[in-house]
Formats: C-alpha cells, structure tokens, sequence
C-alpha cells in the first residue's frame, strides 16, 4: 500500500502513514488504505497492540485540501450527500481505531492538525515527540472537528479546556499538552517510535482476551450508569473464566504455591 507502510515490531503492529510530500494529509486513498490495514491488524492474533505513527517531520496534517476543493467543485444538489457520505467513511475509519480491541498508541513526530490531532485523540495513549505540535485547526476551514475530537478531547482535557481548543484552533506544543492531559509521555524525536513500541509492548502483555473485554467496557463508561458498567462487567467476566490464559494462570499459581 502505497499511502502507508504496516510493519510487526515482536508483536506490536507499527502502522505510518507514509505521505509525507503532504505532511501526511488523510484523502480517501489513505483512509481506504488505513481501513484495510486496521481490518488486519484486528485479525492477526499475533498482533497483542498498534502504533500510528507519521512519516517524515508530520504526524498528520489533516484532511487532504485537494479532496475538499473537489467536494466544493460538486454541483450543489450533490455537495451534502456527498459530504455525508464522507463521513460514514470517516467515522468508520476513526472508529476502527478508537474500537480496536488491543492497546493503540499514538507516536506524534510532528504535527497533528485537524484530523490528524483527531486521530491521535482517537488512540488509548499518546506520546508525542518534543517538537510535536497538536492542533484543532477545523475553525480555520469555517469547519468543525468532524474525527472525533468533539467526543474524545473532553475527555481529555474537560469540558471548558475542550472548548477553548476548538474555537481557537491554536497550536498546543508537547509540553503544554503534557500538562493539560492531552497526551500522556514526550519523548525525544529519535527515540520515539521505540519508546512508543516499548511501552505498547508493555502494556499488551496480559491476556488479550481481558484486555479486549475490558478495553470495550471503558470506551463507553461515561456514556452508561454505574449499574450497566457492572452488568457489562459481570458478562466480560464470564467470558474470562473460560479463557485458557486464565485456567493457565490459576494452574500456574497454584503449582507454584506448592513448591
């Protein structure tokens, strides 16, 4: 695939939209592209979690302004459902990334505008590098944030932090958003994709059946009532009881206990 680049780094799946003559800019080749590369890696079972990262001095510049002046160039009794259309597009490829039942991180090394800052947002965790800058730049198109970023960036950075970011549109640098909860580590720019990896690799090294199950449960805590999360839970764990990793681990427990 031309637009990215899919690599297995010992289990942790390294996916790099791989454009950078644009800064990385999202058309719908590269959406297409990143669909399928997700679908894949969601299949591989040897894959335990994903990186996004960007090629060259981008992470990811937003949405490709060559496909927006195509969209305005429609006749005008096609330019709203063509838009929505768009849209199920783009929300299907955000949610293919915020619904992977694996841990995601994204490794920001330069810019993330637009959706590019959405589709970091969009992963469990970021790390960005120190010169990386995010940004809602959507206000600058007389757009809004249409990737996600009006759902996952409040739960970020809270309600009022939230608003002040999208109606500015102004630039965040790494240690700014570090501070505000809009991404959780800064690494240094050549060490970011192996510390990236490092820590996916980390963090994916319980049962993958749990994590899946427990992943898909607080992508939506907020949304529902103490009592469904504990309904949710009580079917998750049950699950969990039939899962060779967890008899494996009991017996190993116990085989240990003995000695």
């Amino acid at each position: 695939m031309a637009n990215i680049e899919l690599r297995n780094d010992g289990g942790v799946a390294v996916l790099t939209i791989n454009r950078p003559e644009v800064r990385n800019a999202i058309d719908d080749a590269t959406r297409t592209a990143l669909i399928a590369a997700l679908d894949e890696v969601a299949r591989d079972n040897a894959v335990k979690a994903l990186v996004l990262t960007g090629a060259g001095k981008s992470f990811c510049a937003g949405g490709d302004i060559r496909g927006m002046q195509q969209r305005l160039a429609a006749p005008p009794g096609e330019v709203a459902i063509n838009g929505w259309r768009r849209q199920q597009r783009t929300h299907h490829f955000v949610s293919s990334i915020h619904d992977l039942a694996k841990p995601t991180i994204a490794a920001v090394n330069g810019a993330a505008a637009g959706l590019g800052c959405d589709l970091a947002l969009a992963c469990d965790f970021i790390v960005a590098s120190r010169d990386a800058m995010m940004a809602m730049t959507y206000v600058h198109r007389g757009l809004i944030p249409d990737g996600g970023g009006m759902y996952f960036l409040p739960r970020r950075v809270g309600l009022v932090r939230a608003k002040e970011l999208i109606f500015s549109g102004r630039r965040v640098m790494s240690d700014e958003a570090l501070a505000i909860g809009m991404i959780d580590r800064i690494a240094e720019p050549d060490a970011l994709v192996g510390d990236a990896v490092a820590w996916a690799r980390e963090l994916s090294q319980g049962s993958s059946a749990s994590l899946a199950l427990a992943k898909t449960i607080l992508n939506a805590t907020f949304e529902h009532a103490a009592e469904e999360v504990f309904q949710k839970g009580s079917q998750a764990q049950a699950i969990c009881y039939t899962t060779s990793e967890h008899r494996a681990s009991v017996e190993a427990f116990l085989a240990k206990s003995k000695k």
